[in-house]
């Protein structure tokens, strides 16, 4: 038997990429009062993260895999800084909390867009250079790279939709 997936209302790749992209700019406007500009969506090849300071969100539900909100060290520290109205250390506890809490809000603002019963995982933070994120072997993972005043970061996008899926348990095929 094969699975019917044509009429199933479910967003392509572009457009689970354009809901981060309105929840990047979105989060960084409201919450830390900066200007995102989002560059154009690419392929990512690499396994590793592009910069050292990762936010890292796992889906489940409706949609399965991961984003990454990666940050260059120095950009990092500025938007946190705008964020928490405070400088924090980056080898300081609550420095990784705000990278969480970032992390965190453009996933929860993009997940609402799917349509699916989609849950976000409780954010993970790794902070040191070159460090990889193991991510489904079958899913592309589109880079999204940004720019602000502070300078550059980057959203990592892997997402399986339900389609990708196949039928779940329970559900006859």
């Amino acid at each position: 038997m094969t699975t019917q997936t044509a009429n199933v209302p479910i967003p392509s790749i572009a457009r689970c990429v354009a809901h981060f992209v309105r929840s990047i700019r979105e989060v960084l406007q409201t919450m830390a009062h900066v200007q995102a500009t989002v560059g154009t969506p690419a392929l990512k090849t690499s396994p590793a993260t592009t910069y050292e300071v990762s936010g890292i969100i796992g889906f489940s539900g409706g949609f399965t895999g991961s984003m990454v909100l990666s940050f260059q060290k120095s950009t990092a520290a500025a938007i946190v800084c705008a964020f928490a109205g405070m400088p924090l250390a980056p080898d300081s506890p609550d420095f990784a909390d705000a990278v969480g809490e970032l992390a965190n809000m453009i996933a929860g603002s993009a997940k609402t867009g799917f349509g699916h019963d989609t849950n976000i995982s409780v954010p993970s933070i790794i902070i040191g250079p070159g460090h990889v994120v193991a991510r489904m072997h079958d899913v592309p993972c589109i880079i999204i790279p940004c720019r602000t005043a502070h300078g550059e970061f980057a959203v990592e996008v892997s997402l399986k939709s339900p389609a990708q899926q196949g039928p779940q348990k329970g559900n006859p095929a």
